[in-house]
Formats: C-alpha cells, sequence, structure tokens
C-alpha cells in the first residue's frame, strides 16, 4: 500500500509516518475514501490501536502519521522466535478482540488483520492500519490485480466477491491465533484442525467458531471477550523473554533517529 517511515514530531515525540504509493494516490477516488476513512479512523480510541496524530489525503502523495509503537510486529516475533506460549497468545487474543471492539464500534471493518499488522508492545498488543485497507478497496489497482488483503488470513466471501461485513475480521482474528501458536496460515480444513488442536481448549473454542463459513455464525468480538474474558487478567510480563529482546531493541534504536 505505501512506505512506513519513522518520524519524530516537533515535541520529540516518535511518530510511523505512512506515505500512499503513487498508482494508488492517482486514482481520484481513493482520495475520498482516505480522507473518509481517516476521519472515522481519528475516533477510535482504546489501549490496543495506535492513534493517529495528522493526515493529509489531498497531498501529491497522501500521508498518514500515528503513534509510533516500539515493538516488533506478530509477524516479526514468529518469523525470529517461533510460536508463542498460551499465556501469550491468550493476553493477544483479548487485546486484539478489544481492539476489533472499537473498529467496529465506529463502523470501520480492518480487511487486512494479519501479523504484520498487529504490534507487540511491553503494555500488550496493537492493532495498526485500520481504515486504509477499506480506502483502497475499489480502486482501479484493486480491482485488475490486488485483493485488498493477505491471503491465509482471508474470509472465504473475500475470495469469492461477497458483502464485507465486521466478520472477516473475525475469521482473521482466528487465522491470527492459529499462526500464532505456531500453525502455518492456511484455509485447509486439515491445517486448521491441526492448529486448533494447539490452542488451550476455550481458546480452540472461540477460534473455531471464528473460522466458520457462515460469516452469521462468527462471534462478535464483545462475544468473544465475553467468553475469554474472565479467564486470565492481562499482566506486565505478558511476552516471553526472547520477544521482550525484541520490544527492548526496537525501543533501544529509536534514541538514534535523527532530528530533522
Amino acid at each position: 500500500m505505501g512506505t512506513v517511515y519513522l518520524g519524530v514530531s516537533p515535541g520529540d515525540r516518535r511518530v510511523a509516518v505512512k506515505v500512499v504509493r503513487g498508482e494508488i494516490a492517482a486514482d481520484p477516488s481513493f482520495r475520498r475514501r482516505f480522507a473518509r476513512e481517516i476521519d472515522a479512523v481519528r475516533r477510535v480510541g482504546g489501549f490496543h490501536t495506535a492513534p493517529v496524530v495528522d493526515a493529509d489525503a489531498g497531498a501529491e502523495r497522501p500521508w498518514l502519521v500515528t503513534e509510533y509503537i516500539p515493538g516488533p510486529s506478530l509477524h516479526e516475533a514468529l518469523r525470529t522466535h517461533g510460536a508463542l506460549p498460551a499465556r501469550t497468545v491468550r493476553t493477544l487474543a483479548l487485546g486484539v478482540a478489544e481492539a476489533l471492539e472499537g473498529i467496529h464500534g465506529h463502523g470501520i471493518v480492518h480487511r487486512d488483520l494479519k501479523p504484520s499488522n498487529i504490534v507487540l508492545a511491553e503494555s500488550g498488543p496493537r492493532v495498526i492500519d485500520f481504515g486504509i485497507a477499506r480506502a483502497a478497496d475499489g480502486t482501479a489497482l484493486t480491482r485488475t490485480d490486488l485483493v485488498v488483503g493477505t491471503r491465509g488470513f482471508l474470509a472465504p466471501e473475500q475470495l469469492t466477491g461477497g458483502p464485507l461485513t465486521p466478520a472477516v475480521d473475525a475469521y482473521a482474528f482466528g487465522m491470527v491465533l492459529c499462526h500464532a501458536c505456531g500453525a502455518a496460515p492456511s484455509a485447509e480444513a486439515a491445517v486448521r484442525d491441526d492448529a486448533l488442536r494447539l490452542l488451550p481448549r476455550d481458546l480452540s473454542a472461540v477460534v473455531a467458531d471464528c473460522l466458520r463459513p457462515d460469516p452469521a455464525r462468527r462471534p462478535t468480538p464483545t462475544q468473544i471477550l465475553e467468553r475469554l474474558g474472565g479467564e486470565e487478567a492481562e499482566s506486565a510480563d505478558w511476552l516471553p523473554p526472547a520477544v521482550r529482546t525484541l520490544v527492548d531493541l526496537h525501543q533501544a534504536s529509536t534514541l538514534t533517529v535523527p532530528e530533522g
């Protein structure tokens, strides 16, 4: 979709600056959708997202600035250290479900929930880039050679052209948790069943419901939280030591960002 830069605000705050690709920016309809999505995204709060700081949909190349969250993506953590322990996966599930509850509550569907759009911060997981995929949907680029979303995490209706509702994020949520416990993302039933066996029983039941082919039968984020919220509270040490080291490295790397 574009390039992300680490920037510094005038007040010396670290921020993520996301600049849209030129071929997408050339589509006037994208710019209109991008402006609408940014207005909606600004209203989303909560502990498990990255707040929007500033944006300009009318720039030569539209851009969006969000709070920089020091930490690896879930994708980076899994690629570097492999499957996460059950305690970490549970906190991941609670945080991502809470983020989706806030996102959906403002009429936004993420459409591209995946490990690289989840940052593992010291305080808990953060979901990023919601709204941008929706803004790109329908551009000339997406109509001709790009499906909005990432294969392996796409709900069946995203592949068949069905209506895109918040239920697509529930499906992706289920696939993310399967991936976090060590399974390769796949829509194949045998692979999915193997992944479910790797999860704790209560999480496995929720994920199985999230992966139902019928969108109407998937749970909402609120229902997920109701089913999981009483089991175990989040804690300051939710990350395994190896992943916490990655968080520390991300925090240290921002100290050397040149100003200007």
